[in-house]
């Protein structure tokens, strides 16, 4: 019966973090895309609105400690120990890279093109949870891999067509090699979080996930509050948020709001790996690319040429390979739990 409830829970907690994970890739995106259009110029301020948004978990964490205050007065303020605060510090430190590499291409690129580029962190997700926390590839998971990636060359080869209007076509490509990478390094971040769970000296908690997230956000932030710091971006802020093409209230809105919907993803994302693995919260990353698609096109009036839709159609094929393929493995799974109970059933002696 415990069993169950555990089973119940974390079903539930996965549900919560993957819509977490829809609202923070979807809507994030879109906000940082607006600070762009409307004038905005600083790359490291942009990176570093993907994890400022930290204090925000303090909330959470805050009613949970009550909660356990409530119970028992000799609970801790917080649960984690040296040797995970320092392996979640630094994977903060490489999320504050993937920030500033991701921003940059943001800037420089449609956000269409942005969506279909990062369909590629499946395949590097796959690659690196392989590496690092021995999951298996299967066809379908190759096919999966293979398809992605004609998808990202068949979008290189076309980089001229939607390059936006006064952009020149060095800074195109730099955006987009820059996309590129910050897909494979964030494509190497999840199964990292993965590894880091599998490897804590302590049982991992939901609770204790939170931690994990404020301190890999924390640290991500100071990462990029040094690269503010040495292009001035804080003394470029109030002159910025005058020349914004939506007023500066609008700025200051826009600025706040990117800081809080990046937090649905990143807490979406870890919680994700918690309830399940680091290639299912890839997998729902990359699912989400026809939604990212069709907001683009709504919101910002972007263009859909032919090798977008040919990268589309062989995302979303890759996609569903993957998916039939962890559908067949799951029932196999399954099937093979049982007939072990049926055999451990029929040899045990009787009473």
């Amino acid at each position: 019966m415990e069993r169950e409830v555990k089973s119940s829970m974390k079903k539930t907690l996965l549900i919560l973090n993957s819509i977490l994970l829809t609202i923070g890739h979807c809507g994030g995106p879109l906000i940082m895309r607006l600070y762009f259009i409307h004038g905005g110029k600083r790359m490291w301020l942009s990176s570093w609105l993907l994890t400022g948004g930290w204090p925000v978990i303090l909330t959470p964490l805050f009613i949970t400690y009550l909660r356990r205050r409530s119970t028992t007065t000799t609970t801790k303020l917080f649960f984690m120990k040296p040797p995970l605060f320092l392996a979640a510090a630094s994977i903060g430190i490489l999320t504050g890279l993937d920030d500033y590499i991701y921003a940059y291409g943001v800037a420089r690129l449609p956000l269409s093109t942005v969506a279909l580029v990062i369909a590629t962190q499946l395949a590097f997700t796959a690659l690196f949870a392989f590496l690092l926390v021995k999951h298996k590839f299967t066809s379908y998971s190759i096919n999966a891999v293979v398809l992605l990636t004609v998808g990202a060359v068949v979008l290189a080869l076309h980089t001229s067509s939607d390059r936006p209007e006064g952009e020149s076509r060095r800074e195109y490509i730099l955006g987009f090699v820059m996309m590129a990478a910050a897909a494979a390094l964030y494509g190497f971040v999840l199964p990292l979080v993965e590894l880091m769970y599998k490897k804590a000296r302590q049982r991992i908690t939901y609770t204790l996930v939170l931690e994990i997230q404020m301190v890999m956000c924390l640290f991500a932030t100071l990462f990029c509050t040094v690269g503010m710091l040495i292009n001035n971006d804080f003394k470029a802020i109030p002159r910025e948020a005058k020349e914004f093409g939506l007023g500066e209230t609008m700025y200051y809105a826009v600025l706040v709001l990117s800081a809080i919907i990046w937090q649905f993803f990143y807490l979406g994302a870890i919680g994700v790996i918690f309830c399940s693995s680091s290639l299912f919260s890839g997998i729902i990353i990359a699912v989400l690319l026809p939604v990212n698609e069709i907001l683009a096109v709504i919101f910002y009036s972007e263009r859909f040429q032919v090798e977008k839709g040919v990268a589309l159609v062989l995302s979303l094929w890759g996609f569903v390979s993957y998916f039939y393929g962890e559908i067949k493995h799951s029932k196999k799974k399954k099937y093979s739990t049982s007939q072990m109970e049926t055999t451990r059933t029929v040899n045990s002696p009787c009473p």
